[in-house]
C-alpha cells in the first residue's frame, strides 16, 4: 500500500483545512486508516482513525468536536476535516494504514505510512 497525504498549508487560528490521504498499490483495500501528527521536538501522536467500512471511528480528546474523519473507498481516499484550528494543531500530519482493520490509536499497529503534510496554524 502506498499512501499520499495532501491538503496541508498555512491557516489562521479558527480556520479550517481538509486533509486527504489517497492510497494505491496492489493491496489497497480492507484496511483501517489513521491520522497522526508530529510537532517539532515532540513524539508522533494519534489524531483520528476509521475502519474500512467507516462504521468505526475514534479521535483523540484534543480534537473531538473539531476534527472529523471520513472515507470514500471508491476514491481510495480518507479525509480529515479540521475546523476551529488552534496554533497547537501545528504539526506534520501523517496518514497510515492498518491491514488488520483495527482502527486503534496505537501507532505500532499501523503498517504503511504516507510522507506527511505540514499544517501551520498562526495565532
Amino acid at each position: 500500500v502506498q499512501l499520499q497525504a495532501s491538503g496541508g498549508g498555512l491557516v489562521q487560528a479558527g480556520g479550517s483545512l481538509k486533509l486527504s490521504c489517497t492510497s494505491s498499490g496492489r493491496t489497497s483495500s480492507g484496511y483501517a486508516t489513521g491520522w497522526f501528527r508530529q510537532a517539532p521536538g515532540k513524539e508522533r501522536e494519534f489524531v483520528a482513525a476509521i475502519s474500512w467500512s467507516g462504521t468505526r471511528t475514534s479521535q483523540a480528546d484534543s480534537v473531538k468536536g473539531r476534527f472529523t474523519i471520513s472515507r470514500d473507498n471508491a476514491k481510495k481516499t480518507v479525509y480529515l476535516q479540521m475546523n476551529s484550528l488552534k496554533p497547537e494543531d501545528t504539526a506534520v500530519y501523517y496518514c497510515a494504514a492498518d491491514v488488520l482493520n483495527r482502527a486503534t490509536m496505537d501507532v505500532r499497529q499501523y503498517d504503511y505510512w504516507g510522507q506527511g503534510t505540514l499544517v501551520t496554524v498562526s495565532s
